[in-house]
């Protein structure tokens, strides 16, 4: 036990106790966790500044405001419930169209208007938010993935995570959803995660629960030397993050709409660890030359530069 600490030590590997000292409790001041942690609160600060969003279509935050429902999910393309305040995924529905007096859930399953309302409620009651205090939710518009992850994502939607210190993303990985994960781009319920080469934005090796795998789970497709589109915006969307939360260590989660191109979908400022597996390499000696590099004087440009370096 020793001998593997001490490899994974040399190896520049982090764990839990180190992320959160060293990064997590040293560089996000508590008085702006909320940035983060209200997914309200994060899409209104994105916008100030031109970081594109979901759009948003309602907030129910209250019983009167549930009279408002029907005119909040008139939409054809289907929409997205969520907690302002959820975490892992949990209590999100993604409903894809209408269907036959309901809607048709992208998993495929059909709901009815009260099983929406109960969902709501119980989103509200803060079932599925930090803390379990009460909470609002948001209904947005439904992303339509992009393509060019489509053989090797099961029906829901992939998303990329990046990490980003003091500005300086370091670290990222395409995330997958799987059968096991319930269509869901999760790794807690057996979601995939790949590494992404940072200076190309090429994906690289992958994992699913934390055991190295090749190809996806359910469409055998093979997971190396996929192509993140847009990748110089993404890293930018990332680098800017920084600017608006003012929080030194955060995971940036992106989508890639076909549409509408890279949206950012939520800040964590507690992102896990687990991305050194999925790139197959420790974060520490990489977060410790961009704390190094990192200035208040750096252009957008610049951190995305040096991220490319890292």
């Amino acid at each position: 036990m020793l001998q593997a600490y001490r490899a994974l030590k040399r190896n520049g590997v982090i764990g839990i106790n180190e992320r959160n000292v060293n990064y997590v409790g040293a560089l996000n001041k508590r008085k702006l966790f909320v940035t983060v942690d209200d997914k309200l609160v994060t899409k209104r600060l994105a916008e100030s500044v031109n970081i594109p969003t979901p759009e948003l279509y309602g907030v129910i935050a209250n019983a009167r405001d549930m009279k408002k429902l029907p005119e909040m999910i008139n939409h054809p393309d289907g929409f997205v419930v969520k907690p302002a305040q959820g975490s892992q995924g949990k209590g999100i529905l993604v409903v894809d169209r209408p269907l036959k007096g309901g809607w048709r859930l992208a998993s495929g399953r059909r709901i009815a208007i009260d099983v929406l309302k109960f969902q709501i409620n119980n989103i509200l009651s803060g079932m599925y938010s930090l803390g379990g205090q009460s909470d609002k939710a948001l209904l947005e518009y439904r992303v339509k993935f992009d393509d060019v992850f489509g053989k090797v994502s099961y029906k829901g939607v992939p998303d990329i995570r990046v990490i980003v210190l003091k500005g300086i993303p370091v670290f990222a990985m395409l995330r997958l959803p799987t059968a096991e994960s319930d269509g869901k781009a999760n790794l807690h319920k057996g979601g995939v995660g790949v590494g992404i080469d940072m200076a190309t934005g090429l994906t690289q090796q992958a994992m699913q629960f934390d055991q190295l795998i090749d190809l996806h789970p359910d469409t055998a497709h093979p997971l190396e030397n996929i192509q993140a589109p847009f990748w110089d915006d993404i890293l930018s969307m990332a680098a800017r993050s920084y600017d608006v939360t003012g929080l030194g260590y955060i995971g940036v989660d992106v989508v890639l709409d076909q549409e509408k191109g890279p949206l950012l979908l939520e800040l964590n400022a507690r992102p896990g660890i687990s991305i050194q597996i999925a790139n197959r390499r420790g974060m520490r000696f990489v977060l410790e030359k961009a704390a190094n590099l990192a200035s208040a004087k750096l252009s957008t440009e610049e951190r995305v530069a040096i991220a490319k370096t890292l």
